[in-house]
């Protein structure tokens, strides 16, 4: 199970009793980027996904590691006690350090109202789950689909339109990971409206094996690295193995009062429970965070708004006390220092 679906049940429970190899070319719209065969060419097996994001078990030496520290004396102390000298008051860090501190459990929040986050990005969903739709002048890239085809239904689509993006102009759905909560609605919007779904092979596998009645049905493979292109648009897709054996964090092109900016959404929060499953998951933040430095990333997201400070994010450019600043925009720097700190504790629970 999704240890943060996991960590949300449980709240919920205590609230009831209380009251790739790169892919050549691009895909085009309407097209199998395979050809016609629904698989990517080179698809990566299990194996080889794990060895593309350096899972072979061996931790990344301090040498490998995200920068964004060096202007903090991190100090002596376990990397956790680290992590929060590097976040000093930064909300963003906080948020994540509280995220990966044994016990949390995702904060009791409303549902967040539907927001346009960016020229061409809108993001909707529950308070602990989001789906992000990136528009295109060819149609919609959403990455994930909420928990159930009964959430696309209720929340995904009327929301949508509620900022004038037409479900209708989904072309395809880039699933993060093989978890019913992102990749629940995707078979409503594939019967509905023809989007095409998307997900590593391991997760697809993944995703196959879950008890969900809303799995979908294997559609199109993602490589490691794969470029998707629509409408002028392309987003990257890098194996981030760790939360699930064939995550995907997804990086692409944002716009923020015609200004261009480049984000990065990180595929899977939470920590998975093996040993070797954890330095997987440590040896992508590191690979990830040498991606985003050469992609000059300067926007951090998450499908889970609750484990970065997001859902506060979100209501400051309601409310518009954000002012001309977009809070989602951490600028280069700050967006290494999040992935060191996520280096971090990830490295405390490897040492508990």
């Amino acid at each position: 199970m999704d240890l943060l679906r996991h960590a949300e049940l449980s709240r919920r429970a205590v609230l009831a009793a209380a009251a790739l190899v790169p892919l050549a070319g691009c895909v085009r719209e309407g097209s199998d980027p395979s050809g016609g065969s629904g698989r990517a060419p080179g698809g990566a097996s299990p194996s080889s996904a794990s060895s593309a994001a350096g899972g072979s078990g061996a931790e990344p030496s301090p040498s490998d590691t995200a920068s964004g520290d060096a202007d903090v004396d991190l100090g002596d102390g376990t990397p956790a006690e680290q992590a929060a000298r590097l976040a000093g008051d930064d909300p963003v860090l906080l948020a994540l350090i509280a995220a990966f501190t044994p016990g949390w459990l995702p904060p009791e929040a409303p549902d967040p109202q539907p927001t346009r986050i960016f020229d061409n990005v809108t993001v909707v969903g529950t308070d602990f789950v989001s789906a992000t739709a990136v528009e295109t002048s060819d149609g919609v890239i959403l990455i994930d689909a909420l928990e159930s085809r009964g959430q696309a239904a209720d929340i995904l689509v009327p929301e949508l339109r509620s900022l004038g993006v037409d479900p209708a102009r989904i072309k395809y759905v880039v699933v993060a990971h093989g978890h019913a909560d992102h990749f629940g609605g995707a078979q409503y919007l594939a019967d509905r409206y023809g989007a095409r779904v998307l997900m590593s092979p391991i997760d697809w596998d993944v995703a196959a094996a879950d008890d969900s009645p809303d799995v979908p049905a294997r559609d199109l493979d993602i490589a490691d690295g794969q470029k998707l292109t629509l409408g002028g648009t392309t987003m990257t897709l890098p194996y981030t193995p760790g939360h699930t054996p064939g995550t995907v964090s997804p990086v692409f092109p944002v716009w923020w009062k015609g200004r261009r900016h480049t984000a990065m959404l990180w595929g899977g929060t939470g920590l998975p429970e093996p040993t070797s499953g954890k330095r997987d998951y440590l040896r992508s933040v590191t690979d990830y965070a040498g991606l985003m430095r050469r992609a000059r990333v300067d926007v951090e997201l998450s499908n889970h708004a609750q484990t970065d400070y997001g859902l506060e994010r979100l209501r400051a450019l309601r409310d518009g006390t954000a002012g001309d600043q977009n809070p989602f925009v951490l600028g280069r720097a700050r967006a290494q220092r999040f992935m060191r700190v996520l280096e971090l504790m990830v490295r405390d629970t490897l040492q508990a």
